[in-house]
């Protein structure tokens, strides 16, 4: 493969999903449909809560210039087998992209903008940075949220019965059925593969949840408890009715002295669960908190 280093933005991108206006906050991003959702901009409203300063359309640029020279060869045009060997040598032999296996829980390994300039990240950012690029080619690469490990599918045009499946974690590397099957197995040893099921793409929703569950993870770990509720910020503006969300948010925002924050959360997930098995536990917390509130008043 002749060496890509003729690199020049793009004013047009490929891709299935409509383009409309960039949001300017997150909060914009999550009310739009999941079809007019654009996870490069999700993902780079997540990166700006790192980088106050980030500008979206520089970061945007950078996937343009990435997939100029894959579009130069016209690898829109290929056969799929085609697409794929050529997008994950260029992206992984010659730019240098790898998973991060010595630092995975690295939070820069989240955030877009260090994957872009370290070539580093873990599955579902990878993932991110190959489904851009190759879509901009011309490519059809979507995510995957694949159990325990998340992948990329590559689909020829108008094809949904015979993906491609990538690993974007290990070297762009093709895996087939027996290998998906032993992946699958590391996560759920007595689940049989199904590719109807296990290779179904990943809505854009999902992907950033999944991005986010990821970095509020790292953050608590690390005790950054703040990142961690910002982060659970994010995935309720994604998932507002989410009860998982909402009991995780309004405990944590309970440890932070945020009373207020947690006392809406916690009524929220009882009008939605009423008879959730903890409800008891959480209709006490909610007393505590309004006699908290009454003492300081």
């Amino acid at each position: 493969m002749a060496t890509m280093t003729s690199l020049r933005p793009l004013s047009e991108t490929f891709g299935e999903r409509p383009v409309p206006l960039r949001p300017a906050t997150f909060e914009q991003l999550a009310r739009q449909p999941d079809e007019c959702i654009d996870v490069a901009t999700g993902a780079a409203l997540i990166a700006r809560d790192a980088y106050a300063r980030l500008d979206l359309d520089r970061l945007s640029a950078r996937f343009d210039d990435l997939a100029a020279p894959l579009m130069a060869l016209g690898v829109a045009s290929m056969p799929v087998d085609d697409q794929v060997r050529l997008v994950s040598n260029y992206l992984y032999e010659e730019l240098g992209f790898r998973g991060n296996e010595q630092d995975y829980y690295d939070p820069k390994n989240s955030l877009l903008p260090d994957v872009l300039d370290r070539r580093l990240g873990i599955p579902i950012t990878l993932a991110l940075v190959y489904c851009e690029v190759a879509r901009r080619a011309g490519v059809r690469a979507r995510g995957v949220s694949f159990p325990g490990h998340f992948l990329v599918r590559v689909d020829a045009a108008g094809q949904e019965d015979a993906p491609v499946a990538v690993d974007p974690f290990f070297g762009g590397r093709r895996l087939d059925e027996p290998d998906l099957q032993k992946l699958l197995e590391r996560a759920s040893p007595s689940q049989k593969f199904v590719a109807d099921e296990h290779l179904a793409p990943a809505t854009p929703r999902a992907m950033l949840v999944r991005m986010l569950i990821n970095l509020k993870w790292i953050y608590a770990t690390r005790g950054d408890f703040a990142r961690a509720l910002l982060a659970l910020d994010r995935i309720v503006c994604l998932t507002p009715d989410s009860v998982p969300a909402l009991r995780e948010r309004g405990l944590l925002a309970i440890r932070l002295g945020a009373v207020e924050a947690a006392r809406a959360d916690l009524s929220r997930l009882l009008e939605l669960v009423p008879q959730a098995p903890d409800a008891s536990m959480i209709r006490k917390q909610l007393e505590e908190l309004h006699a908290r509130v009454a003492v300081l008043n």
